[in-house]
C-alpha cells in the first residue's frame, strides 16, 4: 500500500515504488531488505483456505487481497514460484532494456507458465491504479479496484466483485488501512456471509480496534500466540530505533525481534465465532505447509 506513515512512524516511505508500471523497482528495493512475509503467509493462507473448505464446502469463492501492490501473495498463492525466484527474475538484467507493456507481455506468459493447475482465484485491492493496472494485466488478479476505503465508501463494482469472496488477505498493510476499511468491506458482503480474514500485522500497529469492528459484524478474532514472523530488515537506523520505541510503548519485549534488526509481524484471523470455535487457530497454523 502506497500511503506514506514516515511523519508518524519514521517509516521509510515507498511510496514512490508503486507509482511505475511495472514492479521491477519494488522488487529490486525490497529483495535488497529482504521483505518476506508473504513467503510466510502463504502456507498460512493455503491452510486458512483448506479449513473454509472444510468447514463449508459449498462456500468457498475468491480470496481479496487489501494492500495487494504489485500482486507479491497473488504470484505466490497461485503458482509454484518462491520469493526469491521473483526476486531474481526482476534483477535479470535481460529484461533491463524493456519497456512496461513488453515486460507485462513476459511477465503473463511468466506466470502463465507457472501456474498452480487448481490455482485459487484471487481479487486486488489498492489505492495504487499502477499496481493495479499490472496485477490485472498479467493475470495474478482476475479483477482489481483502486480505491481508498479510508476516505469512500465502496463503489458499485467493488461491491458486486465482492459478492462472493470468502477471505480477505492483508500482510503489512494495517497501519496504512484501518478499522474503516475492514467495516466497509465486510458491510459491502451480502445479509449474512461473513467472509475470514487473515492479517499479519506490524507489531508496532495495535489490531484492538479493527477486532472489535469485526465483532459488531458477529466475528471473532484470534492472535496466534507464541509466534511472529519476519517482515523485512530495516532501512535504516532511525527506522529502527523508531520501531523498537513504538513496539517497546505497547508492552511488548523487542529482543531478538526488532532489536535484531527487523520488522515482526504478528499473524489474526477472524472469522465466524462457530468456525473459530470448530478449529482454534493455533491448530489449524500446525496444518500449515
Amino acid at each position: 500500500m502506497t500511503t506514506d506513515c514516515s511523519v508518524e512512524y519514521a517509516k521509510a516511505d515507498f511510496t514512490h515504488l508503486y507509482n511505475r508500471p511495472d514492479p521491477r523497482e519494488y522488487y529490486r528495493v525490497l529483495g535488497a531488505l529482504e521483505y518476506q512475509v508473504p513467503e510466510h503467509a502463504r502456507p498460512v493462507f493455503n491452510a486458512v483456505r483448506r479449513a473454509q473448505l472444510a468447514a463449508a464446502p459449498a462456500d468457498q469463492g475468491p480470496i481479496l487481497d487489501i494492500c495487494c501492490s504489485y500482486g507479491i501473495n497473488a504470484a505466490l498463492l497461485t503458482t509454484d514460484l518462491t520469493r526469491l525466484a521473483l526476486y531474481e527474475r526482476y534483477s535479470d538484467d535481460s529484461l533491463s532494456g524493456l519497456d512496461a507493456e513488453a515486460m507485462a507481455d513476459a511477465d503473463h506468459a511468466f506466470y502463465s507458465e507457472h501456474r498452480l493447475p487448481e490455482a485459487p482465484e484471487v481479487l486486488g485491492l489498492d489505492v495504487s491504479a499502477e499496481a493495479v493496472a499490472y496485477t490485472t494485466q498479467v493475470g495474478l488478479h482476475t479483477d482489481g479496484w483502486v480505491e481508498n476505503l479510508e476516505e469512500d465508501e465502496p463503489s458499485a463494482e467493488l461491491v458486486a466483485g465482492l459478492r462472493d469472496v470468502s477471505l480477505f488477505t492483508i500482510t503489512g498493510g494495517v497501519g496504512y488501512v484501518t478499522e474503516r476499511t475492514f467495516d466497509r468491506l465486510v458491510s459491502a458482503l451480502p445479509d449474512g456471509r461473513k467472509p475470514w480474514i487473515a492479517a499479519f500485522v506490524l507489531r508496532m500497529y495495535p489490531y484492538d480496534s479493527i477486532a472489535e469492528t469485526l465483532a459488531g459484524h458477529g466475528m471473532v478474532t484470534e492472535k496466534l500466540s507464541g509466534t511472529t514472523f519476519r517482515q523485512r530488515r530495516f532501512d535504516s537506523q532511525e527506522e529502527q530505533d523508531t520501531a523498537v520505541r513504538t513496539v517497546r510503548a505497547l508492552g511488548l519485549d523487542t529482543r531478538g525481534l526488532e532489536e535484531d534488526g527487523w520488522y515482526h509481524c504478528d499473524l489474526f484471523l477472524s472469522r465466524p465465532a462457530d468456525d473459530a470455535a470448530a478449529l482454534p487457530l493455533e491448530q489449524l497454523v500446525r496444518t500449515a505447509d
